[in-house]
């Protein structure tokens, strides 16, 4: 693998290029739970293309300095999404707001002396020298009173370049990252203005008044080691976890849904979607490696939905976080560890659709984080637990500068140790993939590795 450094001018600020309105946005209660506290890492990778636009009238030609027309093109989008420029505010009772003043956002650019195509090809996480692609954020997990975003803009020899970004949790979820990142594309790509344009209304998902949890508490509460959120209960300290990435082509996803159709049926492995048969194949793999776990104890799998595909209240444009969650739980660690294939897949399908009000779980989800905004540190999380969020429908392939197309990129490295996450990518035969991101404790490793190559072996 290739290494760099990369010579990086003294960050700066950007404002919104016109002036943009003075006042306080609060966040809704999805958005400030202790949960997004924190500054998730992007980097995604460009090269320049040859035919680049330059003939259409509405397209700017390849600039000479990727790195100043992005800049440019920042400022522009945050006038449309001045909340973004301003500062998080702590107010009573631990709420987040805005404080939209319309200081900036923290911006870089740099030279990285080596080509894109002399980094690892396909570019997959672990991308290399990502620490060089990335502005200093400081405490990742510190969030008020800083730039929401951190970006960086690196240019390569061949003419391509990266866009690193710390973008703060609290201000949107990945579908409004990547939207926000639309914007400045659009506007770089010589739009007069971005393609959709920003919607805050935060105050659709802010808890009721008197607020009912019932709906989720049993579901949410059983992802806590002692299931009491208000535990005084100091837990130990959760094993030293490390990160590893694995890729599923269409010969690994084919060789799933086989496994699911000699255990499941052929109904479940024909109409199963990936993400089910991924959840359920690396839900069983943990399960087999995660020795310490008795038989007995429960194997619990968690994992976000985007609220905006089910619940129509939302408009179009909106980017503030809003997810709901779905718990596979009642399964015992010994039961997963001899259960078929295709039945975990059921049961990964099965909590997607056990909810007879999804207006209900929406507005019960955001009384929950409301009613926990105080919550136990992470230790007291039970971390056997699957919990893994999907990005890959997010639409990080559609952000589009006309003069340079996107060829890789992607979380840089889970902001949690809890969280594991799926990215759409391309392998090296150019086949759409899967790169799984698991979080592990070190010492099960070796035989989670083994449990996947097993179970991704054709019989």
């Amino acid at each position: 693998m290739v290494t760099f450094t990369a010579r990086r001018s003294t960050p700066r600020l950007v404002a919104p290029a016109r002036p943009t309105p003075r006042e306080t946005k609060t966040l809704s209660d999805m958005d400030d739970h202790p949960g997004n506290r924190a500054y998730v890492p992007l980097v995604e990778f460009f090269v320049i293309r040859d035919e680049a636009g330059a003939d259409d009238g509405r397209l700017m030609p390849p600039p000479e300095d990727p790195a100043a027309v992005v800049e440019a093109a920042l400022a522009e989008a945050l006038v449309y999404y001045y909340p973004v420029a301003g500062r998080l505010q702590e107010t009573a009772g631990g709420k987040l707001a805005v404080d939209c003043n319309g200081e900036g956002v923290a911006f870089a650019d740099a030279d990285a002396a080596v080509r894109l195509d002399e980094l690892v090809a396909p570019l997959l996480p672990p991308y290399p020298c990502v620490d060089e692609l990335l502005l200093d954020a400081g405490d990742a997990h510190v969030v008020v009173g800083k730039p929401i975003v951190f970006m960086q803009v690196t240019r390569f020899r061949c003419g391509g370049f990266a866009i690193g970004l710390w973008i703060n949790h609290c201000i949107a979820d990945g579908f409004g990252m990547v939207q926000f990142l639309k914007a400045v594309a659009d506007v770089a790509r010589g739009e007069a203005a971005p393609a959709v344009l920003p919607v805050w209304e935060r105050h659709l998902l802010m808890a009721r008044a008197p607020p009912n949890t019932a709906y989720v508490h049993r579901k949410l509460t059983s992802l806590l080691k002692d299931d009491d959120p208000s535990a005084d209960a100091t837990p130990a300290a959760p094993p030293s976890m490390v990160c590893r990435h694995f890729l599923f082509g269409p010969a690994e996803i084919a060789v799933l849904r086989g496994r699911v159709a000699v255990g499941g049926g052929d109904d479940i492995a024909a109409s199963c979607t990936r993400f089910e048969l991924l959840t359920a194949a690396i839900w069983r793999c943990r399960a087999a490696a995660w020795r310490c776990l008795a038989d007995g104890e429960p194997a619990i799998v968690v994992f976000a939905e985007n609220v905006r595909r089910r619940w129509d209240r939302l408009p179009r444009g909106y980017y503030g976080n809003a997810l709901v969650f779905h718990v596979v739980h009642g399964v015992a660690a010994g039961e997963l560890r001899g259960m078929p294939l295709g039945r975990a897949a059921a049961l990964v399908r099965g909590a997607k659709g056990e909810d007879a009000s999804y207006e209900e779980h929406v507005r019960s989800t955001a009384d929950f984080m409301a009613a926990t905004r105080v919550m136990p540190p992470a230790a007291a999380y039970r971390e056997e637990t699957y919990m893994v969020s999907d990005w890959t429908r997010l639409g990080e392939d559609e952000v589009d500068f006309g003069w340079a197309k996107r060829v890789g990129g992607g979380v840089a490295a889970p902001p949690s140790p809890l969280v594991s996450f799926n990215a759409k990518c391309v392998n090296a035969d150019g086949d759409e993939s899967v790169v799984v991101t698991v979080q592990l404790p070190e010492a099960v490793v070796e035989r989670f590795e083994k449990e996947i190559n097993e179970i991704c072996l054709k019989n």
